[in-house]
């Protein structure tokens, strides 16, 4: 078969830089495979901090029902000024609500720790339902005392279209690989997800400065709590693990421009947070973090190698090339996603819907990377401009535009609204 001189070009290192990715995978997933949850007795008080922001009425009540059910000693809800549909839910139920005209939801989640009296406290998305024992499960890591947060397991909830499909594979890939084996492999999970990360209150309080007043380049950070957390307890030498046991439902994103918008926020945030973890000494300290870090970064752009690769056999109509690929492609994913194929095996057939989706997310990171100095939370009607967190329209309340600073301490910001008995 004559080929033209740029297949050996381009085809050889593509070949070479493949066994090379092949092997940073088996490096997660060897451990990954030797994970399991930790088994013991321990418990410990837990609160639960919720902040909420225009949350879908019938889901926020199935969450505020889910965690009620477990044995938590508390839940706390930080509610948006504008939100009085979720207020009336919350009225219905022995919870206490803290109500907050501040803008963003790192002041939500500090008045909530703040508030809260439990020796754990879970920070969690007001969207998030919990199964029965997830309160049980997650205090089992505390028992060494050298833990300082615990995530869970999350999956998809109330969607059955493409992107709830295609969501619930990269989350199982999330959890049956990355954190699986950072969580073996020095208990230092690089984040937390917000939707229900664990934490020792007393941790809270210590990184709560830093937390609040996070800058890059010179501009306050509005998103990315969750990472920032993870950070500041990694940073001082706590651990971080998965605890898979316990297992929670989100929702998220069925359109493309939310779940685009979604993605774009994620990924500046990784981004700032990596880069900067990276520049100091104390991940450096933890080599297997460091080097999940720059593997991920990396993957961002190598993936594309093989769409080009692709690209240009359809257009050379190397046919051959084109389904010796495809078929590569399909066999290759269906083994990185084997876990989530066992659960779920029509997703065999989404794969190809897979892999298109994690070239568009290798786009959205290289775009996050340009523009990784702007802070806007896309989903949220909340910006950073001149160095200030604002609403970006009008609350139903108030009928003006929110200017208050997210980081304002200002004791009569949020009042207690009611606790029921």
């Amino acid at each position: 078969m004559n080929l033209p001189l740029y297949y050996y070009v381009l085809g050889t290192p593509l070949g070479v830089l493949g066994l090379v990715r092949w092997s940073c995978w088996l490096v997660r997933r060897v451990p990954a495979v030797l994970y399991r949850p930790i088994e013991n007795e321990h418990r410990a008080t837990v609160s639960v901090v919720v902040p909420v922001y225009q949350e879908d009425p019938a889901v926020f009540t199935a969450a505020i029902e889910s965690w009620l059910a477990n044995d938590v000693l508390e839940v706390i809800l930080v509610i948006d000024v504008s939100d009085t549909t979720c207020r009336e839910i919350a009225a219905r139920y022995p919870v206490t609500v803290l109500v907050t005209d501040v803008p963003g939801k790192r002041d939500a989640l500090r008045r909530g720790w703040n508030a809260a009296t439990g020796e754990l406290v879970a920070l969690v998305d007001s969207d998030t339902i919990w199964a029965p024992d997830v309160a049980e499960q997650v205090c089992k890591p505390f028992a060494d005392p050298g833990m300082g947060g615990v995530g869970t397991r999350q999956s998809v909830y109330g969607s059955s279209g493409f992107l709830a499909r295609i969501t619930d594979m990269f989350l199982d890939h999330r959890y049956f690989d990355e954190n699986a084996s950072q969580s073996l492999l020095g208990q230092a999970v690089s984040c937390l997800s917000g939707r229900t990360a664990v934490y020792r209150r007393e941790l809270l309080l210590e990184v709560e400065h830093e937390f609040m007043h996070e800058t890059f380049l010179g501009v306050p950070c509005l998103s990315g709590d969750d990472k920032r957390l993870t950070t500041l307890i990694l940073e001082r030498g706590h651990k971080t693990f998965m605890q898979r046991s316990a297992e929670v439902w989100s929702t998220f994103p069925d359109h493309w421009r939310i779940f685009v918008r979604q993605r774009l926020r994620w990924a500046r945030n990784t981004w700032r947070s990596d880069l900067r973890a990276l520049s100091r000494r104390w991940v450096w300290r933890r080599p297997f973090l460091a080097y999940t870090m720059i593997d991920k970064a990396v993957s961002s752009f190598t993936l594309l190698l093989g769409l080009a690769f692709m690209i240009a056999s359809i257009v050379e109509r190397q046919w051959v090339f084109v389904i010796v690929l495809a078929l590569w492609w399909q066999i290759s994913r269906s083994a990185k996603l084997l876990p989530h194929l066992r659960r779920r095996p029509s997703s065999f057939f989404y794969i190809p819907g897979y892999i298109a989706v994690s070239w568009l997310m290798a786009c959205i990171k290289i775009h996050a990377l340009a523009t990784i100095r702007q802070q806007r939370w896309l989903t949220r009607q909340v910006a950073v401009e001149n160095g200030t967190v604002v609403r970006t329209n009008n609350t139903a309340d108030t009928g003006t535009a929110q200017t208050t600073t997210a980081g304002s301490t200002t004791p009569d910001k949020a009042q207690p609204e009611d606790v029921s008995a």
